[in-house]
C-alpha cells in the first residue's frame, strides 16, 4: 500500500467547519467530511475576515464601466477594498499549499460561475456574465499550478478523481523536495511514470530528461524545474484513450506470464472501457491483482494503480461526467 504525505488544502470554513454563511448556516459536505482524516485543512471565510458578520446581508459582484465591485445591496456599501486587502494578505502569507477546494457561485470564494450584476443592481436586474468571485479568483492567479475545485463541481466523478490524484500527488512531490536528497527524487519520478504516461507524455520526457540531469544542475535548479513540469503535466485530466495506452503497456509485462483466454478477457474490458461501459477502475484492478500475483516490483510501485487512499474511492457521479 502506498505511503500517501498529507496535502494541505484551503477550504471555505462555510463546507463543514462553521455557521457562517450568509444566513448563519453550515453547509454539510461528505466530500469534506471524508476528506478530514487524510488532508490538513486550513479554513477561512473571506467574507467574515473583512467584518460582515454572521448573518449577514449577500454581497453581489456587480460590474460598471467594465469595472467589478464587491457590494452589498442592502446596505450600499462597497467592501471592494477590504475584500482585496484580506485576499492579498491571506494568499501571499500561506506558505506551503497543494489545493483549494472552495464554495462553489461565492462572490467572495467561487472560482467560476459566479453571477455578475449590472452596477444599477437593486435586486431584480437581469444578470450580465459569470465570473469568479474576488478571493477565488485571487487564488486562481497566485497559485495556477494548485488542485483548485469548489464543492459543487466535486460532485462529478472525473473531477472528483483528478481533484484528488493532484492533491495527494502534488503532497508528496512537495514532501519529496523538503527532504532534499536527489535519489528521493529519482524513487519519486520512477513511481509516477504510469501516471505521468496517462496525464501528458510531452511533459513526461521533459520531467525524465531533468532527471537524467541530475549531476549537471544545482538542487534548487532540479527541484524547480521539476515541480514547474510536475504540475504542467497534471494541470489537465486525462483522455479516456491514454488510460488504455497506459493499461496496455502495462499488460507487455505479463505478456509471458498470462494464459490466452486471460489477455483475451482484459482486451474485453479495455474495449469497454473505451465504450464507457465499465468504470476505469474495474480494468485497473485487474492488472493489480496480475502486480500482486506476479510480484511485480516496478508495477507494484506505481502510484497510477492507487493515486490517493482507497478509502477516499467514491464512484458515484451527478450524471455529467465520466466515471472514473
Amino acid at each position: 500500500m502506498n505511503k500517501f504525505f498529507k496535502p494541505r488544502i484551503v477550504v471555505s470554513k462555510c463546507l463543514g467547519f462553521a455557521a457562517c454563511r450568509y444566513n448563519g448556516l453550515i453547509i454539510s459536505s461528505p466530500f469534506v467530511r471524508k476528506l478530514k482524516d487524510h488532508v490538513d485543512f486550513v479554513p477561512v471565510c473571506p467574507e467574515l475576515e473583512i467584518g460582515l458578520g454572521v448573518p449577514r446581508d449577500p454581497v453581489r459582484i456587480v460590474e460598471t464601466k467594465g469595472r467589478r465591485s464587491l457590494y452589498q445591496p442592502a446596505t450600499g456599501r462597497d467592501v471592494t477594498a477590504e475584500m482585496n486587502a484580506f485576499a492579498g494578505i491571506f494568499l501571499n502569507g500561506l506558505g506551503p499549499v497543494d489545493g483549494f477546494l472552495l464554495k462553489t457561485r461565492s462572490p467572495s470564494c467561487g472560482i467560476n460561475d459566479v453571477k455578475v450584476y449590472p452596477g444599477s443592481f437593486k435586486g431584480t436586474a437581469p444578470v450580465t456574465g459569470k465570473s469568479s468571485g474576488f478571493f477565488g479568483g485571487l487564488a486562481l492567479e497566485l497559485y495556477p499550478g494548485r488542485a483548485i475545485e469548489d464543492e459543487g463541481r466535486l460532485e462529478n466523478a472525473a473531477i472528483r478523481e483528478h481533484f484528488l490524484t493532484r492533491i495527494f500527488a502534488l503532497a508528496g512531490l512537495r514532501d519529496t523536495l523538503n527532504s532534499g536528497p536527489v535519489k528521493k527524487l529519482v524513487e519519486f519520478h520512477s513511481s509516477r511514470k504510469l501516471q505521468l504516461m496517462a496525464y501528458n507524455q510531452k511533459e513526461m520526457r521533459v520531467l525524465g530528461k531533468l532527471v537524467a540531469r541530475q549531476n549537471e544542475l544545482k538542487w534548487t535548479e532540479l527541484a524547480a524545474g521539476y515541480q514547474a513540469h510536475f504540475e504542467q503535466a497534471l494541470g489537465r485530466t486525462p483522455r479516456p484513450r491514454s488510460h488504455l495506452n497506459v493499461l496496455m503497456h502495462a499488460l507487455g509485462y505479463f505478456k509471458d506470464e498470462l494464459t490466452p483466454a486471460e489477455k483475451k478477457y482484459f482486451l474485453e474490458q479495455l474495449d469497454l472501457l473505451g465504450r464507457d461501459k465499465i468504470p476505469l477502475s474495474t480494468a485497473a484492478t485487474l492488472i493489480g491483482a496480475w502486480v500482486a500475483r506476479f510480484q511485480d516490483k516496478y508495477l507494484g510501485l506505481q502510484t497510477y494503480f492507487e493515486p490517493y487512499p482507497r478509502e477516499l474511492v467514491d464512484i458515484s457521479d451527478t450524471g455529467r461526467g465520466r466515471m472514473v
